[in-house]
């Protein structure tokens, strides 16, 4: 089946207007009309071509909601008109320890839901920003918020677990003190995220401006990274510290924050490396130095029941899809608060 989709043919030229093929319904397939599809940084950097190895034409896009649209013969527990998701992950190889652990995330086989190796045509994955997607029932994920709700349940799919994930795992919660680095598409849901489950959350920003903003996200207090004096008067006070900016930096700064078994973990992906950090700063208090990746299909599952129970959504701009190159200059800039949200109806 051919539907229309928004894609780039070359790194440097914009993304526009498709058609991509999708496959039949198999025995254990849903197809889902796809509602709204976040925009990821990961987006931007891929089909550009920022990124090695990316096939064209490209189509991104991994923060995908929308409906039911129909169901193969050996798929329970879904069914045509339910609200339901898809992340990051189409695909894996279910039997290594990581799948059966539940973390598909750190399989070598994932296939992500864009520019991973497929069967499918072109050969490779094609993501969101398009009509309709046909995936494994094991890799839907279903949806509980109310359904006027769904346009901002949409970033749940990828900046929600990308900060759920390591506050889960290194149990955020009450009596913990967190640290969440830059305010933006992942940094405004992981301080959700962590004053949710109940952890004193302090924001660090480079930007004065981003106080008000932080507070009324959650956070407890917020830090302006860049004056040292703020920093100094945190040190050794966090159990965890997620730092989700995605540009090289100072790691010790945040290191010298943790106390003696705290963590600093990583989320952002940065073009280049960071700077090399001083081995004393983490031998000298047992710290960690860490990094993760989303998470797996049930704990994504977990995140969006957390989040509907906890009414927590992404902050977002809802656009059209003539809008996206738009919206991937501005995502640049940081002029978004703090997800766009593409309305596939308008492909």
């Amino acid at each position: 089946m051919q539907v229309k989709a928004y894609g780039a043919q070359s790194g440097d030229h914009p993304l526009e207007p498709m058609r991509i093929q999708r496959r039949d319904v198999g025995a254990h397939d849903v197809r889902i009309d796809i509602a709204y599809c976040g925009i990821c940084h990961s987006d931007l950097h891929q089909a550009r071509g920022e990124w090695p190895g990316t096939h064209y034409p490209c189509v991104p896009g991994h923060e995908i909601v929308g409906k039911v649209a129909a169901v193969g013969a050996h798929v329970s527990g879904l069914r045509p008109g339910d609200l339901v998701g898809v992340g990051c992950i189409v695909d894996s190889c279910q039997h290594c320890v990581d799948c059966e652990a539940g973390l598909e995330n750190y399989c070598d086989g994932m296939i992500g839901t864009y520019n991973f190796p497929t069967a499918d045509a072109p050969g490779w994955t094609l993501g969101g920003y398009s009509q309709q997607l046909v995936v494994h029932q094991r890799y839907v994920l279903r949806i509980r918020h109310p359904e006027p709700q769904l346009a901002a349940v949409a970033p749940l799919l990828c900046a929600g677990i990308t900060t759920y994930s390591p506050l889960r795992h290194w149990n955020a919660g009450p009596g913990k003190k967190v640290g969440i680095v830059g305010i933006g598409g992942l940094g405004h849901m992981g301080i959700k995220l962590a004053h949710a489950m109940g952890a004193h959350v302090v924001a660090f920003t480079t930007s004065e401006g981003k106080r008000e903003a932080a507070r009324a996200l959650g956070a407890d207090a917020t830090v302006l990274s860049s004056d040292p004096a703020q920093m100094a008067a945190h040190a050794g006070s966090f159990d965890l510290i997620v730092n989700t900016v995605a540009a090289p930096h100072d790691l010790d700064a945040f290191l010298a924050l943790l106390k003696r078994d705290g963590a600093l973990t990583l989320v952002g992906a940065p073009a280049t490396a960071h700077p090399s950090p001083n081995v004393f700063n983490l031998i000298m208090k047992r710290r960690t130095l860490a990094g993760s990746m989303i998470g797996g299909i049930l704990e994504t599952q977990e995140m969006l029941d957390f989040c509907a129970e906890h009414n927590i959504v992404s902050d977002i701009e809802l656009i059209a899809a003539d809008q996206i190159n738009n919206a991937f200059e501005r995502m640049l800039k940081g002029d978004v608060k703090y997800r766009f949200v593409i309305d596939t109806t308008t492909l």
